[in-house]
């Protein structure tokens, strides 16, 4: 099929290279003219497991291929997907200007039977006013359309777009259904699970996704306090809660707090979609507001392992990415310890194995920026673990210790045995676990 993606971010650009490993023949546009410089030169302008190895094969078979320019769009283009940002305003309703400014730019490409896919998160009613908007643009012509969220975890994207736990696909016409059977033959093909529905439900599938993932983990961050204070462990309180089939063991990993481009931006689009419905979501509240506070106890803890106020202390800050595995830093809470670490007068020195680049648009100035772990932590007060990179589960302990001014980690990821810690004579502090 001849595809159209608009957008070329995270979701975007796995989108279209996904697509076109399928079989497709897909243009990626986005208005970006240095991302789009640096695709068209064979460099991927972030970090995503996989993607470039797609992204080589694709190109040099001639089906992928990238512009900033939708005049240079195909007018026979059969599906037009929309990948673009949907960044909230404070009050957590959702911008959606340039998912109608894609629309606009995508009108004068489409012929007729075409069909425009919704694919960036939306609130519900979205895609029925795309087509609203489509009518308006090009009155006459037959255009459907659907809404196809995306389920894509930065770092596994590749993985979790080639093989999904399943596709959700909402629809108002047969036309746009047997559009996107079309578009996902190979995923039909390996009997992946397909839920076609209303588009109202489609948009909503995902923010609800999200949301109930987000509840997941302030609840295990919450349970994880109530293990410090009472001596439980809190990875075996997951453990045996998440051998119950009724909940599951994925996200009960107590940590710092949840971050990224989705979970607390579609949380917070939720409950405010569900505030001007007028049912409101006292829960989905109540997930937001633990992870906000959790930022605070996270910087406590810094500080009580430390011993002493943090200012003048120096602090290595390991990770600065909201997880591992990507080097991307929206909404991480990484980020927001550092802010506060640095108000509170602390000397924080900052590595991570990816994200250093973004960081230094967003962090204090003050920040320091470190060539490896080894080197953050030369003179530190303190040593805090703030993404799960699998290298800063594996340190050179005896190193460790050699380069710091005080032998304290603050594990917020709970990568080590605490055993193995003390072992090392090093004092340890975790998450739902008493310190040692």
């Amino acid at each position: 099929m001849r595809i159209t993606v608009s957008g070329a971010g995270y979701a975007g650009l796995v989108t279209a290279a996904c697509l076109a490993d399928f079989g497709h023949d897909v243009v990626s546009v986005d208005i970006d003219p240095s991302k789009i410089g640096m695709l068209q030169a064979g460099t991927v302008p972030m970090f995503e497991p996989g993607l470039d190895e797609i992204l080589d094969r694709t190109v040099a078979a001639g089906r992928l291929r990238f512009t900033t320019d939708y005049a240079a769009v195909p007018s026979e283009t059969e599906v037009a997907f929309i990948v673009v940002g949907t960044p909230r305003y404070e009050d957590g309703s959702v911008d959606l200007t340039h998912v109608f400014a894609a629309v606009e730019q995508l009108a004068p490409r489409l012929s007729q039977g075409s069909t425009v896919v919704v694919k960036s998160t939306v609130p519900v009613g979205t895609t029925a006013q795309v087509a609203q908007s489509l009518a308006e643009l090009r009155p006459g012509l037959g255009v459907f359309v659907a809404a196809n969220p995306e389920f894509l975890r930065q770092g596994a994207a590749v993985q979790d777009f080639l093989t999904p736990e399943r596709v959700v696909v909402g629809v108002d016409s047969p036309e746009a259904a047997d559009a996107m059977r079309l578009v996902y033959q190979p995923l039909l093909h390996a009997d992946v699970p397909f839920l076609f529905t209303t588009i109202e439900t489609a948009e909503l599938v995902k923010y609800a996704s999200n949301a109930f993932l987000s509840t997941k983990l302030s609840f295990i961050n919450e349970i994880a306090d109530l293990c410090e204070a009472s001596g439980a462990i809190v990875e075996d309180v997951a453990r045996g809660i998440g051998l119950d089939s009724r909940i599951g063991s994925g996200f009960l990993r107590a940590g710092p707090g949840f971050g990224g481009a989705c979970l607390p931006k579609d949380t917070q689009a939720l409950l405010h979609t569900s505030r001007q419905f007028g049912t409101g979501s006292r829960i989905v509240g109540a997930a937001l507001d633990v992870n906000e506070e959790r930022i605070h106890r996270m910087v406590g803890k810094i500080e009580a392992a430390v011993g002493a106020p943090l200012a003048g202390r120096r602090v290595a800050m390991l990770g600065i990415t909201f997880k591992a595995d990507t080097d991307d830093i929206r909404e991480s809470p990484a980020v927001e310890i550092v802010r506060e670490l640095v108000e509170a007068g602390a000397l924080v020195r900052l590595f991570d194995p990816q994200g250093l680049e973004r960081a230094k648009s967003v962090v204090p100035p003050q920040v320091e920026f470190a060539a490896d772990a080894y080197d953050a932590m030369t003179g530190a007060d303190c040593v805090v673990i703030a993404t799960e990179w699998k290298q800063f589960g594996t340190l050179d302990l005896d190193q460790l210790k050699d380069r710091v001014a005080n032998p304290v980690v603050v594990d917020l990821r709970n990568m080590y045995d605490p055993a193995t810690l003390a072992a090392a004579g090093i004092r340890y502090s975790s998450i739902g676990r008493r310190d040692i």
